[in-house]
């Protein structure tokens, strides 16, 4: 049997801290400039994982590559929950068969 690790917590539960910690680490170059446009729109992360190009913009960010690369961690992110999820249904397909 494996070991279970711990699973992070789903972006969509995220609060606006932890939107604020994962700014800070993947967007860690644009953390101070952005992160009290963030904290004031209450960004949780359900709210990013709904964040386009045109929202940051709109959010207060606008040096276009700041956008494009902020953009592009939070796609990202997407990619990393998609995973997840699908791993998720993977395992419970399994269980269904075993």
């Amino acid at each position: 049997m494996k070991n279970k690790t711990a699973r992070p917590r789903p972006v969509y539960l995220w609060n606006v801290l932890d939107v604020q910690k994962w700014l800070r680490r993947h967007c860690s170059d644009y953390y101070q400039l952005y992160h009290e446009k963030f904290l004031y729109h209450d960004i949780t992360g359900r709210v990013l994982l709904r964040i386009n190009e045109n929202i940051l913009l709109r959010l207060g960010i606008d040096n276009e590559q700041h956008r494009l690369d902020i953009w592009r961690e939070i796609m990202k992110l997407h990619l990393k929950t998609d995973m997840l999820e699908i791993k998720d249904i993977e395992r419970r397909n399994n269980m269904n068969f075993d």
